[in-house]
């Protein structure tokens, strides 16, 4: 599961977004300084950064923005009338979200999942029902638990009691009406996530190996290929989108 990387000052507001996540979410992991939350970006799927935002910590985290601007921060603190020069500061360095603490208390944790990574995979992926003609809604509700399982490749059994059904019928049902089998869908949900942390200059090949629990550089390679026909060095320009255009053009199906 992916992690939600929280910088706060206040025990109230980090006990806030926890509470407020949804349920089977992103688990947040407090960080203690600038350090710690570089070092958890390099050895966790990170879904967003939530932090107290504050004139001298934003400029310090504007090189980490600069290699990872596809990781989306949350500015959540007090805010008071005067702090017109904090909140352009936010803007200034592509906060995606300001929320205020003692008002936005009750929804932070939503408003977060709205902005996270995922939530961004989510809206890329959009079409991808139709196009993997996921009709029935058991298909739908396995490919929406997916997109959530991408750090790990899922086993079937997991994603079966989740759902509420034997491994056997998941199995047997997800394929059905010309839909991919269930393996090669798990695939395709975590090259589209490698290729989308691969858009971020900062993220090179073997820490999305890391960070995706893939066995080495050449099993992500070669998973690369099979799902969207290109070497792991073309992932990143693909994004999701274009991995499941490659993926639909061909590769649904195994040539074994």
């Amino acid at each position: 599961m992916a992690a939600i990387a929280a910088l706060l000052q206040s025990r109230t507001a980090l006990a806030a977004l926890r509470r407020t996540l949804p349920k089977h979410g992103p688990t947040v992991v407090s960080c203690r300084s600038t350090a710690a939350l570089k070092r958890l970006l390099e050895n966790r799927l990170v879904d967003a950064v939530v932090l107290a935002p504050t004139a001298t910590l934003l400029p310090e985290l504007a090189e980490l923005r600069g290699r990872l601007p596809g990781i989306p921060v949350v500015a959540y603190g007090h805010f008071r009338p005067d702090d017109g020069e904090l909140l352009l500061a936010c803007r200034k360095h592509a906060v995606a979200l300001v929320a205020v603490e003692g008002i936005d208390d009750p929804l932070v944790g939503d408003m977060v999942a709205r902005t996270s990574v995922t939530a961004e995979r989510r809206r890329a992926l959009a079409d991808a029902p139709r196009m993997l003609r996921l009709t029935e809604p058991l298909q739908r509700a396995a490919w929406n638990l997916l997109l959530g399982e991408v750090e790990r490749p899922i086993r079937t059994i997991a994603l079966a009691q989740r759902l509420q059904v034997s491994r056997e019928h998941l199995s047997r049902q997800f394929g059905a009406g010309g839909a991919p089998n269930l393996k090669r869908v798990i695939d395709l949900t975590r090259i589209a996530c490698a290729a989308q942390l691969l858009s971020n200059p900062g993220y090179s090949p073997a820490t999305v190996v890391r960070l995706l629990h893939f066995a080495s550089s050449s099993h992500l390679g070669s998973t690369a290929r099979r799902i969207a026909n290109v070497a792991t060095s073309g992932l990143g320009a693909l994004g999701p989108q274009g991995v499941l255009t490659a993926f639909v053009r061909g590769n649904t199906r195994s040539r074994v």
